[in-house]
């Protein structure tokens, strides 16, 4: 027997799921309300094909069985809201606490469904905001570094002079040095190898309001890794 026919089997015959009471809307969403708690998570994620989904869960359960309380396909904020709420109002509003990104849609779900619960923002998103702030900064410069160049290149070309960009200590370029330092701004300084070391004391150097983010991002993370 093969995998598809063994699985067909399975689905068709050895299963429950032709009795599924939820088969019907399965394709859309599903609802778990018995594994509500009073600590919930919410977040979009992509299971199948990169579409998008909608998951809530029991922070409680960490991962085990019953964790989930719903999967929703999308992430459009009144189909969200139209299938949390078919879930009993009794029960939504023992929620105490409900894990959330900083979206605004996913407040308006978290605030609409579960209106007793506290919101809280993922320290992960709150992070990685930062983190893409230092980034940004990064590639803001890196572009205004290769307007400068295009510039010079032009003005010597007029000149019939060949253009050649300074070096710097390292041997990289401005560009150069703003393009590889991309990997050593996710890293803590004691992760850094020696060349990555030597960038990142040009790269500061060379661009203070870098420096003072990065270590701010690293501030945050210490805070966020501190136990009170």
């Amino acid at each position: 027997m093969d995998g598809k026919q063994l699985q067909s089997q399975y689905k068709d015959h050895l299963s429950d799921f032709q009795n599924w009471d939820q088969r019907a809307h399965a394709q859309e969403y599903i609802l778990y309300p018995k594994n509500m708690g009073y600590h919930l998570c919410i977040d979009e994620t992509a299971l199948s094909k990169g579409d998008l989904y909608t998951i809530l869960i029991n922070r409680y359960k960490r991962g085990r069985k019953g964790s989930i309380i719903a999967v929703i396909q999308g992430t459009k904020t009144d189909d969200i809201i139209a299938v949390l709420t078919k879930m009993p109002q009794e029960l939504r509003n023992q929620v105490k606490e409900i894990t959330l990104d900083m979206a605004g849609s996913m407040q308006k779900i978290a605030k609409t469904c579960f209106p007793r619960a506290m919101q809280v923002i993922d320290r992960f998103h709150v992070q990685k905001l930062v983190y893409e702030a230092v980034q940004e900064l990064r590639i803001t410069y890196r572009w205004q570094v290769i307007k400068e160049e295009n510039k010079a290149m032009k003005a010597a070309k007029e000149k019939g002079e060949v253009y050649k960009a300074e070096e710097l200590e390292n041997g990289d370029t401005l560009r150069q040095l703003l393009a590889r330092s991309r990997y050593l701004l996710f890293k803590s300084p004691d992760k850094w190898t020696k060349s990555q070391k030597i960038r990142a004391e040009l790269l500061f150097k060379q661009f203070e309001d870098i420096k003072h983010v990065y270590y701010y991002s690293l501030e945050l993370g210490k805070i966020f890794s501190t136990n009170y």
